[in-house]
């Protein structure tokens, strides 16, 4: 299969690059740092250590370009520029003005903050990202007569500033929009789960893509998808539209990104796929398979109009993954009841198989009526979830 580039990369003249090492970030989901890691290290970062919610390496600027193109776990990556201690904001304010932003931006790009803060000093994120547009633009006013204009929603360079206590660290935003925006989803569904949380569900499931993969409450077909990413080792950047920041940066090397783009197509597989993708409802299946065909893994997905409860799997052993309603729009009778017999579905249906479910209606929970052999804590949006395993046995086994 011919795949095609979601974004058109055009080659021009190569400039002189650095091979610097440089200490890097790169930002995911609560949960997910350790599967984070080590996708960095099969990529060969330096030095990785884990944070919250993030992962610090190293790695040189075409590193920078693998893990933005490849990372199916990375929500952005980051290269700090700065760091300070900073005791009041008058302070923040001061170092902030007196870095040389000029070698970094001019007056006809445009900028955006965001902040993150874990301080009992400094406690209004948004607050402190003024400040730091205000101690950048009034540096460029003072050293060009001029400023550069911001723009939230797509600025030619967007700054990171995390507050931990008092220690203040200044990146630059080298991915722009967020990763998780892969670009194959045209069609999303009432409560769509994100793209990298759906890759991090399945990587943690530790799914054999020698074997089958089913996910009995496709909604609009995330999950199966992520798990096509996973088994053909596609590079996630291949359905990106929305470019990179790292494109506007003054030492952007098009021919590097072009050779990254290139060796990473080459490592995708032709090796079959078994997955399976099936919900209750034609119209959720309807835009399952308008996104799947977007993402041409129509080849690999199989999907259909099937009611989980009723579901049997043609074979013996593989990976179940369900993310069932939690029951915002349902009672809670109705909701414990359908737990209870997706429970009793595993039991009867799903011998042989790893079963996982995440949901963040953690009494319904309760109502499968199997033990879990394990629950992980994630985070779906701002809901508080659980993946839950059930290994189901053969036999009396539970």
């Amino acid at each position: 299969m011919q795949w095609k580039l979601g974004k058109c990369f055009y080659p021009q003249n190569r400039t002189d690059l650095s091979a610097e090492v440089m200490q890097l970030t790169a930002t995911t989901q609560a949960g997910f740092e350790e599967i984070l890691a080590d996708e960095l290290r099969s990529f060969g970062a330096r030095d990785v250590e884990l944070g919250r919610r993030a992962v610090y390496f190293k790695g040189d600027l075409g590193f920078i370009y693998k893990v933005n193109f490849r990372s199916r776990f990375a929500l952005r990556v980051l290269k700090p520029i700065k760091t300070f201690v900073a005791i009041d904001e008058q302070a923040y304010y001061a170092r902030i003005k007196a870095f040389p932003w000029e070698n970094y931006i001019t007056n006809d790009k445009t900028l955006a903050i965001k902040c993150a803060l874990n301080s009992q000093t400094f406690t209004h994120s948004l607050y402190m990202s003024l400040k730091a547009k205000d101690a950048i633009v009034d540096r460029m006013r003072e050293k060009t007569g001029d400023r550069p204009n911001v723009d939230k929603d797509n600025p030619d360079l967007p700054i990171h500033v995390y507050i931990d206590k008092e220690l203040v660290t200044i990146s630059l935003d080298a991915t722009g929009h967020s990763l998780h925006m892969r670009g194959y989803r045209q069609i999303t569904g009432q409560a769509p789960i994100n793209e990298v949380l759906a890759a991090g569900i399945v990587e943690l499931s530790g799914w054999d893509p020698s074997t089958p993969l089913y996910d009995g409450m496709c909604g609009s077909g995330t999950i199966a998808m992520e798990a096509a990413i996973k088994g053909l080792n596609m590079p996630p950047g291949l359905f990106r539209k929305l470019g990179y920041a790292f494109e506007r940066w003054p030492d952007f090397d098009q021919q590097l990104f072009d050779t990254i783009i290139q060796s990473s197509m080459d490592k995708i597989s032709d090796a079959p796929l078994k997955i399976y993708a099936s919900d209750v409802s034609a119209n959720v299946v309807s835009k399952a398979k308008k996104n799947i065909y977007n993402a041409e893994l129509d080849e690999e997905i199989q999907v259909s109009v099937q009611e989980f409860l009723e579901l049997v799997p043609t074979e013996s052993r593989g990976t179940l993954i369900l993310n069932p309603p939690y029951g915002d729009r349902m009672n809670k009778e109705d909701i414990d009841e359908l737990y209870a017999k997706m429970g009793d579905a595993f039991k009867q249906n799903w011998k042989g198989f790893a079963c996982f479910m995440i949901t963040g209606n953690l009494t319904a929970l309760k109502k499968v009526g199997l033990k879990s052999t394990s629950k992980k804590e994630l985070f779906n949006g701002s809901i508080d979830c659980r993946l839950a395993r059930f290994d189901i046995y053969e036999g009396s086994k539970r």
